[in-house]
């Protein structure tokens, strides 16, 4: 239950700072079309473009509002569930979230990440340690199924008929019950099933250790392998080709289209990269609940 607790208030917590990182690039992206707005308005002013493509890049305004709306809901939304999981009733304009929105390149080998959630997992360990009540239930339960002989002694004064002048005597004996009929034999079956069905169970516990962290590892990995080439090249491309394309529309080299289907490719590549770094800390923080412990920021 504590490890599912985290795991939701770490979602809840990237979930917010995704949707910070989409509300500032909206705003950057209306920002920069306003620029561009603001130029071709100028240019028609001064004759050089028509009315209808004034008109077309006004009415493509409205996407990047829409956007801007969207996303300052989305941060609304996922700060009331941050407040509700940590029960703060702090007005959700005073709540400011912060935290580094990025990914590590580096990862571990997966076998690691299996030898520490052997190690560290805490229904693994229930269920070892059930294993070993079970055998100790099963020892106690032979134990009361045996007998014990029974030892007395005794001393006397007096005299008695058989040996009369035996004033002072003493004896000792030793009773062994004889055992026609085992009672316990029912126990000692039950508890003898009771170890091979907890073992069963201390295997699927440990199976399912090697599938949650496998499962979230496998998911970590490929939004790394997805998130690498965005950093390295894709998210430079985009600005320059926005950059080239937009200068060039504004020096009568490119046409309305051009500029409109790069406004749009940066958009959507700058979004995609957002929304991955959000898959990505989600993943690792499905990895740190899979392990059991903190192994990845």
């Amino acid at each position: 239950m504590e490890r599912t607790l985290l795991f939701n208030l770490r979602s809840a917590f990237v979930s917010t700072l995704q949707a910070k990182a989409v509300l500032q690039l909206a705003k950057d992206n209306l920002a920069y079309y306003d620029h561009v707005l603001e130029i071709s308005r100028n240019r028609f002013s001064a004759g050089d473009i028509a009315q209808i493509d004034l008109d077309r890049l006004e009415l493509q305004r409205v996407q990047y509002e829409s956007d801007l709306q969207a996303a300052e809901e989305n941060l609304e939304n996922a700060k009331i569930q941050l407040l509700t999981l940590v029960n703060d009733r702090t007005p959700i304009e005073q709540v400011e979230v912060t935290g580094p929105y990025d990914f590590n390149d580096q990862l571990v080998p997966r076998d690691e990440f299996r030898k520490m959630a052997l190690d560290t997992r805490p229904d693994l360990k229930a269920a070892v340690e059930a294993v070993d009540k079970a055998q100790t239930d099963h020892k106690l339960a032979i134990a009361n199924g045996s007998t014990d002989p029974t030892l007395s002694a005794w001393y006397t004064h007096n005299s008695s008929t058989n040996n009369p002048f035996g004033v002072n005597t003493a004896g000792v004996s030793v009773s062994i019950p004889l055992r026609i009929f085992d009672r316990n034999q029912g126990e000692k079956l039950r508890t003898q099933l009771d170890i091979r069905r907890n073992e069963r169970l201390r295997d699927a516990a440990e199976a399912q250790v090697y599938s949650d962290v496998d499962s979230s590892y496998a998911t970590v990995d490929s939004n790394l392998i997805l998130l690498r080439p965005y950093k390295a090249k894709y998210l430079q491309q985009s600005v320059r080709v926005r950059d080239t394309i937009t200068f060039s529309y504004q020096h009568g080299g490119a046409s309305l289209l051009d500029f409109l289907n790069a406004q749009a490719e940066y958009r959507t590549v700058q979004l995609a990269y957002a929304n991955l770094v959000g898959s990505y800390l989600t993943a690792a923080a499905q990895l740190n609940m899979a392990v059991g412990r903190e192994v990845m920021q």
